[in-house]
């Protein structure tokens, strides 16, 4: 049995081990499951993963969840370019300063703008107080100018001149409020700049493959059934209302 991984491009993190593995010619089985039809809760996933979350990979017997943790152990086990997890110590540690920093701050800052401005009002129909969006707002412009001033700074990329494992987590979570119609590139040109040269290190034919599906949520969403929904929607009110 080879390598499967289990996915859903819709999700920020599970699109950075997509880009990843592609870019790096690691060789898989993508395995799609629907967050939006639920199907991370579903007993045959569940053996996979108990955490019920995507990405998750099954190698053999060895079975992993967590982005970081699986691109970290792709990136060791197929022995990828040292770009990706660079051996010297202090890049490998602007890797690690980042991907720890990421998941509690600029992840779901810009998720956010997701579920706000699409899904709860277009799909769940919920109005969303303007309050509640003015603060996510905030939240996502804070974030971005952390991300400026403290990860990217002058450098090409966030461990210096090339890309790495960071960038692909960054810039799959910034280009997340992008599918929700807020533009965070247009009023940033050195984020912008910064974007540009990510997706021409990975590939611009893949990277737009990858995104393809957030880019057009506000296209999808008008044709979604909410009442599919209905099983995480409580949920999913309570987090971000």
């Amino acid at each position: 049995m080879g390598l499967e991984i289990y996915l859903d491009l819709v999700s920020q993190p599970c699109r950075a081990v997509y880009l990843f593995v592609r870019a790096a010619s690691i060789p898989f089985e993508f395995k799609k499951i629907s967050l939006m039809a639920g199907e991370q809760h579903s007993e045959d996933f569940s053996k996979i993963n108990i955490l019920k979350k995507v990405p998750a990979i099954r190698d053999g017997d060895f079975c992993l969840a967590e982005s970081v943790a699986i691109m970290i152990y792709l990136a060791e086990k197929y022995n990828t370019p040292d770009n990706w997890y660079p051996a010297d110590l202090q890049k490998r540690a602007r890797v690690n300063e980042f991907l720890s920093w990421q998941h509690t701050a600029i992840r779901p800052h810009g998720g956010r703008m997701l579920w706000l401005k699409v899904m709860i009002p277009k799909v769940m129909g919920v109005e969303v107080p303007q309050e509640k969006m003015d603060a996510a707002l905030e939240d996502l412009d804070s974030s971005l100018k952390l991300f400026d001033e403290k990860f990217l700074q002058d450098r090409p990329f966030i461990a210096g001149d090339q890309i790495s494992l960071a960038d692909l987590f960054a810039v799959v979570a910034i280009m997340q409020p992008v599918g929700a119609g807020v533009d965070v590139f247009e009023t940033r040109p050195k984020l912008s700049a910064w974007k540009d040269r990510v997706r021409d290190a990975v590939g611009s034919e893949l990277f737009d493959e990858a995104h393809q599906g957030i880019l057009s949520a506000q296209e999808v969403a008008k044709s979604m059934d909410g009442n599919k929904m209905q099983h995480f929607k409580a949920r999913i009110l309570r987090t971000y209302l």
